[in-house]
């Protein structure tokens, strides 16, 4: 029991360490702004149809799924009031990082696991670059900039699945119902919204470098460290939507 206590207290001080030499080499020139922009391409770009599905489907369904509850009431008028404060505030943030969890976590995980085996990252700092800099900071900021942009566009793309819904059943023009959904969305949504997309892509950014760059070397820590990266991003994404809940509910 010593022992686990003893390598937990580990664990959490090269994460410290992790944590703040990333802040270090974000405010030190040179700046790999390349790099971002690629990482940008590759986390926001080449997420989009894999984010344009999921975020489609979250939103008919849900509409799907809450119209018997409220027909009961004889209050279906509601649906485009309900699911734009439930998508904006909370499904459309949580549904966009647990995608990029599964597919932009690994991808990181097992990238930087396999630069470590292939000596790779030893290469780059004999050669005079900062693999911190190169490899972590520009990930991080990528997926933090990144998953705000892919949870406003979820957001859309879940309100209009939502639209598709409704019109199955109802007579709704599609400016009667973004005039509804705008005027039930307020300061408080929009910003529960982007603090929650800039929280879980730093998590996941942070997590799956920090996973990646301290891999176990030979073939097996590649496949470790990619599903390590997911599984950690996902289990860090849950424990912070608890806990943002319950921030946001004091000033409610």
């Amino acid at each position: 029991m010593g022992k686990k206590f003893s390598n937990l207290l580990l664990e959490f001080a090269q994460l410290h360490r992790f944590l703040m030499r990333f802040f270090r080499e974000l405010v030190t020139p040179p700046f790999e702004f390349k790099e971002f922009v690629r990482q940008c391409y590759e986390i926001g770009w080449r997420s989009f149809p894999l984010i344009s599905l999921t975020g489609f489907i979250v939103g008919f369904v849900f509409t799907k799924q809450s119209r018997p509850s409220l027909e009961e009431f004889g209050a279906t008028s509601w649906l485009p009031a309900m699911i734009s404060i439930a998508i904006v505030r909370a499904l459309a943030p949580l549904v966009t990082a647990l995608i990029a969890s599964g597919k932009v976590g690994s991808q990181i995980g097992a990238e930087l696991s396999s630069m470590n085996v292939t000596e790779q990252i030893d290469a780059m700092e004999v050669s005079g670059t900062n693999p911190h800099k190169y490899l972590i900071v520009t990930r991080i900021l990528a997926t933090t900039t990144m998953i705000p942009i892919l949870t406003f566009y979820v957001a859309g793309i879940g309100l209009f699945g939502g639209y598709l819904s409704i019109i199955a059943n109802d007579e709704l023009s599609i400016l009667s119902f973004f005039t509804q959904v705008f005027d039930k969305i307020g300061f408080v949504d929009v910003f529960a919204m982007v603090l929650r997309s800039v929280v879980f892509g730093f998590t996941i950014g942070f997590v799956s470098t920090y996973i990646g760059y301290n891999s176990t070397k030979g073939t097996e820590g590649v496949g470790k460290a990619a599903n390590g990266a997911v599984v950690a991003s996902m289990f860090a994404v849950f424990i912070e939507e608890l806990l943002i809940v319950q921030i946001l509910s004091l000033f409610s």
